[in-house]
């Protein structure tokens, strides 16, 4: 991300409901990240977030996971390779979350983000936090309805601010994480 800010950047958090479409385009994006990514990849790239989860409302952003084996090394080597498949790259210090590197795949009008790829180091704790989170919703439609809650509530109050509409979230991610007894 260079230049002039993309509009993407500032983008409402808008809750949608959910859409079938979303699962195909995170499984078209992540047969396309395997091959561009693939001298990198340890665990794969997986679909999480909420577009992951059947029947859940979110925001109409897919959200892809890499496990690779060095963070800057594969910016330094396969950003080029991304850039040329439309992938934004969001520096650290921009992103303030210095644990992956981040990319956005902004729509056909570069209005809109259309996916997300978020790059993790292989076995760091995001990777299976993020994993076990997509799952405990998807295997918990009550837990799965009260995140769906909290995502619309904040994007109401919070939806032009993205960074405090995702902090609202880390608390109820943190406990659901902890287990039912939490």
């Amino acid at each position: 991300m260079s230049g002039d800010t993309p509009v993407w950047a500032h983008e409402r958090a808008e809750v949608r409901p959910h859409d079938p479409q979303w699962q195909a385009r995170a499984t078209a994006e992540s047969g396309r990240l395997t091959e561009l990514l693939a001298p990198w990849l340890v665990d794969g790239v997986e679909h999480v977030g909420s577009t992951s989860v059947p029947g859940l409302a979110a925001k109409p952003v897919v959200d892809l996971m890499a496990s690779v084996t060095d963070l800057d090394t594969v910016v330094d080597q396969a950003a080029d390779r991304l850039a040329a498949d439309g992938w934004a790259y969001v520096p650290p210090e921009l992103d303030n979350r210095p644990w992956r590197r981040f990319f956005v795949k902004p729509d056909a009008t570069r209005q809109h983000r259309e996916a997300h790829l978020h790059l993790i180091e292989a076995g760091h704790h995001r990777w299976t936090d993020q994993l076990s989170f997509r799952d405990a919703l998807r295997n918990d439609p009550e837990l799965a309805q009260r995140y769906e809650d909290l995502k619309r509530e904040l994007a109401g109050r919070e939806g032009h601010d993205r960074e405090a509409y995702t902090e609202g979230k880390a608390a109820f991610v943190a406990k659901a994480l902890r287990g039912p007894r939490a």
